[in-house]
């Protein structure tokens, strides 16, 4: 948890106010942050759209992207990201897909997207991640990736000014 309780601190020393868009971990990014005794002030909202449907009615995920690219795809995160910061008041946005058990090559393959409006218009980053594990062990550890990589990702977009 010492991991987690460090990205909450990031989070408030930096002024940042967190929103999560949650597919494979649902919910798990936001209720690790809500774990942390004091998160209130750097925490704002969690979406779960574990579903298509959710993905497009909760954070606008455009139905080509997700024609063209696949749910587990670097451009659904990245549109995941910008809907919940728009639907929110926060000023940073950490979103996931991805697959926590598959047949197939997806299977432990997670996006991970965040976004933040930098000099008036919002800028996001993005990467992809396979982890190995059964099914849930996944979505932990792709939980906790998110949330420890924040301020790697708070810096690349700063970086982009």
């Amino acid at each position: 948890m010492r991991g987690i309780e460090q990205a909450v601190d990031f989070l408030k020393r930096n002024n940042l106010v967190l929103t999560t868009a949650e597919s494979a971990t649902a919910g798990l990014i936001a209720a690790m942050v809500a774990d942390v005794p004091g998160c209130a002030e750097a925490f704002d909202s969690g979406f779960v759209a574990y579903s298509v449907a959710a993905k497009k009615s909760q954070l606008g995920v455009n139905p080509q992207t997700i024609e063209t690219f696949g749910l587990t795809s670097e451009e659904v995160a990245r549109e995941m990201a910008r809907g919940a910061l728009a639907r929110s008041v926060a000023t940073i946005a950490l979103a996931n897909t991805g697959m926590a058990a598959a047949d197939d090559e997806l299977d432990g393959v997670m996006c991970f997207a965040c976004a933040m409006e930098v000099r008036g218009h919002i800028e996001v980053i993005s990467e992809t991640i396979k982890f190995e594990g059964e099914r849930n062990k996944v979505r932990i550890a792709a939980a906790r990736h998110a949330l420890l990589h924040l301020p790697e990702y708070y810096e690349r977009l700063k970086g982009s000014e």
